[in-house]
């Protein structure tokens, strides 16, 4: 295991670039929220040469659809969305300039491949912990697609968020090294 690394928004190049697989990351910083329908609704105004709703250089998208806030609360539960949803569009917003991604399961081969080739990285967060997980969330913005409710895009700002590098630059992916570990053993 890995000592804790602490990194500050935005990920830049740089920053990522010391990331490897493996590492316990604290996020600090400006993420942004999306899953399938806000992903798909951004891949189509690309093709129609419209502007996306952040500019998606060195940005971080957290795959989530939160609960609604109880009072008193910034943001409701928050747990990671199952991140295959996501694959048909992430490698267009990887060559946007995205340069990581949160959420919980496998990537394909075709969004690795875009994330070794403009540099991004894939972090895992603990799924069933939503409700810790909205602990580090400070404040939370709807700035796109609100009829998406849930599925809206959020700025959230976020003191020590916690997550691993599942898929560093390189493309080394925590799930096979484990599977290879596991059948060594």
């Amino acid at each position: 295991m890995s000592d804790i690394i602490r990194i500050e928004t935005p990920l830049t190049q740089e920053k990522l670039k010391s990331l490897k697989v493996g590492d316990n990351v604290l996020i600090n910083g400006v993420i942004y929220t999306g899953r399938d329908a806000a992903h798909k609704k951004m891949v189509e105004a690309l093709e129609r040469g419209e502007d996306l709703p952040f500019v998606m250089k060195d940005q971080i998208i957290y795959f989530v659809g939160p609960t609604p806030a109880k009072e008193g609360q910034v943001i409701g539960s928050a747990g990671p969305t199952t991140s295959g949803r996501m694959d048909a569009y992430s490698p267009k917003l990887i060559a946007r300039g995205l340069t990581g991604m949160i959420g919980k399961g496998l990537r394909s081969p075709d969004v690795v491949e875009a994330m070794k080739k403009h540099g991004a990285v894939y972090f895992g967060a603990i799924g069933g912990a939503g409700a810790l997980i909205a602990k580090c969330i400070v404040s939370a913005e709807v700035i796109a697609y609100p009829e998406l409710g849930p599925e809206a895009v959020r700025r959230l700002v976020v003191k020590d968020f916690p997550v691993m590098v599942i898929i560093d630059h390189e493309g080394n992916n925590l799930y096979e090294i484990g599977k290879a570990q596991y059948q060594r053993a």
